[in-house]
């Protein structure tokens, strides 16, 4: 506090850096002294290869709204997880505990496809989701997906071209929920055909699973196109340097 704008400039540039202790302790201290900068914490959390996607999720969101109240969404989540456990009758199948799932999110909560205002930069962000109680596919898989693992269930995010479900491989055939379809099922096979309905031309790696870095990072790339439609070119151009943050921090400890 002494030392004013240099400690803080200090503790950014560790919060920056890819040693994920430091990182961590540069950011205690810039939340204690009230000095802490959303969008750094974010650029922190890409340069550290530490993904964890509910702690992507959220630092995201404070990104645009640095006082969101993260006990509050962490809150919503486990109450959802918790009405789950309550209607699983054990020994059940993944199956028929992600039935479970997608009857309290999607007709006891609510949750849905914003489908009026699908390019609403809102939709992309964890907390409004869980608020507003409706979203893109993605960031619904993304609601999904906290749930289930507050359930012990092994679900995976899985990024098709040009939509986005939740994978399930824990079966000898794989199944997948389409979240922005009230949690519909559907197999390997209907997962092409819709593909091939949206004149894409499928193969079987696009029903593999997606790694949490490209998760958040197709989250950046949705709110570059849906700020750039919404003419708000400086949240277009800081999402883009997200973007670029994640793909030359890949390219980096891949090469």
């Amino acid at each position: 506090m002494k030392h004013g704008h240099h400690s803080v400039e200090f503790l950014r540039q560790l919060a920056s850096q890819s040693d994920r202790t430091l990182a961590a302790h540069a950011g205690w201290f810039l939340r204690e002294l009230d000095y802490s900068d959303p969008v750094t914490e974010f650029r922190g959390f890409i340069r550290s290869l530490n993904y964890e996607l509910e702690t992507g999720a959220l630092l995201l969101s404070r990104t645009i709204n640095p006082d969101i109240d993260i006990g509050a969404c962490c809150a919503r989540l486990d109450s959802m997880a918790a009405r789950c456990r309550e209607l699983i009758a054990e020994p059940a199948s993944v199956r028929e505990k992600c039935r479970v799932i997608s009857r309290v999110l999607f007709h006891e909560y609510g949750l849905r496809g914003n489908t009026d205002h699908y390019a609403d930069p809102l939709n992309s962000y964890l907390d409004q989701v869980l608020i507003r109680r409706k979203g893109i596919p993605i960031s619904l898989s993304i609601v999904y997906l906290l749930v289930a693992e507050r359930l012990g269930l092994s679900l995976e995010p899985v990024g098709l071209p040009g939509h986005f479900v939740v994978g399930c491989y824990a079966e000898q055939l794989p199944f997948y929920i389409d979240p922005f379809n009230s949690g519909s099922f559907i197999n390997a096979g209907e997962a092409v055909d819709l593909l091939r309905r949206q004149s894409t031309h499928p193969t079987i790696a696009d029903l593999a699973p997606t790694p949490v870095r490209e998760v958040l990072c197709r989250c950046c790339r949705n709110l570059v196109n849906h700020y750039s439609v919404a003419n708000d070119p400086d949240r277009a151009r800081l999402f883009a340097e997200f973007v670029a943050e994640f793909e030359a921090t890949y390219e980096r400890h891949t090469t």
